[in-house]
């Protein structure tokens, strides 16, 4: 399991790269891919040049690759991959379905996309915390009236982000909070997984299309279908429909337990994405929920 943006910290990945060859070798794929030298602000920061969404992306996947390699050293087999967001490209590398040198340079071209699409403002992401996916989806169209706003990453049952508009996210926002819900503004200036990133996410198809995929050398789970894959002309079309669909993290782990995954190791040196694996699995189902870290 692969996180995407959001879980960065000064140092990550920093004793992977100088402790391991192939480790260090993701970090120079991504100042390659880049022109310029994100492992050493993955290394040294500052974390506010970190955060930025050019930066971000291709720091994330080589740090998500490096703890793959890692746990692939501890002995640990892969039978499925799937990745958050981002992350859905680190899942791809390790599933034999993309080159890493092909996953940073497409990731180096998404993350300037959406980088250049976020720079006029205006847009805003909130994380929506307990209140049912299905309320959260209803307040997104009352809250219509200020402008776009659209339920973007289904994390657990308890938490739903939303993306668009500032306005209409804050009113979607005030509204979830009149229901007894808690929102929480995200640190992004884009909308994200909305339909304000239709003009970079079709200039990204473009792009897919002149890339070979490989079939998987084991199913993937796509971030806007939420269900295994393993037809490479499948997984393309849907990584297309990525940056304007919702996330649906939910589906894709409820999928994978009834699959019958009862270990999931995330790809990241803390624990990030665990806590909504947990949470969607429920106290009832038996699973293991690691790290890299461990």
């Amino acid at each position: 399991m692969f996180p995407g943006q959001g879980g960065q910290f000064v140092g990550m990945g920093k004793e992977w790269a100088e402790t391991s060859s192939a480790c260090a070798e993701y970090f120079h794929l991504a100042d390659k891919a880049c022109g310029r030298p994100i492992s050493k602000l993955c290394f040294e920061g500052p974390a506010e040049e970190l955060g930025r969404t050019e930066n971000l992306q291709a720091a994330a996947l080589a740090v998500g690759l490096a703890a793959a390699e890692r746990l692939k050293a501890g002995g640990a087999a892969p039978g499925f991959a799937a990745g958050h967001s981002l992350g859905e490209f680190g899942a791809l590398v390790l599933a034999g379905v993309l080159e890493a040198g092909a996953a940073f340079e497409l990731v180096a071209k998404r993350s300037e996309l959406m980088a250049r699409a976020a720079e006029g403002g205006g847009g805003a992401m909130a994380a929506i915390l307990n209140l049912d996916p299905g309320l959260v989806e209803g307040l997104c169209e009352l809250a219509r009236h200020e402008g776009v706003v659209v339920a973007a990453n289904f994390n657990s049952p308890q938490q739903t982000v939303v993306s668009g508009e500032a306005r209409a996210v804050a009113a979607c926002a005030l509204f979830a909070e009149k229901k007894g819900g808690r929102s929480v503004p995200l640190p992004v200036t884009g909308a994200f997984h909305s339909p304000l990133m239709a003009r970079p996410a079709e200039i990204f198809a473009g792009i897919l299309d002149g890339t070979p995929f490989q079939k998987p050398r084991f199913p993937v789970v796509p971030n806007a279908l939420g269900e295994t894959l393993d037809d490479p002309a499948e997984i393309k079309k849907h990584l297309k429909l990525q940056m304007t669909s919702p996330v649906l993290w939910t589906k894709t782990v409820a999928g994978l337990a009834a699959a019958g995954v009862d270990n999931f190791l995330e790809c990241w040196p803390k624990a990030y994405v665990g806590p909504m694996i947990r949470k969607t699995l429920g106290p009832a189902v038996k699973a293991r929920i690691g790290s890299a870290k461990e």
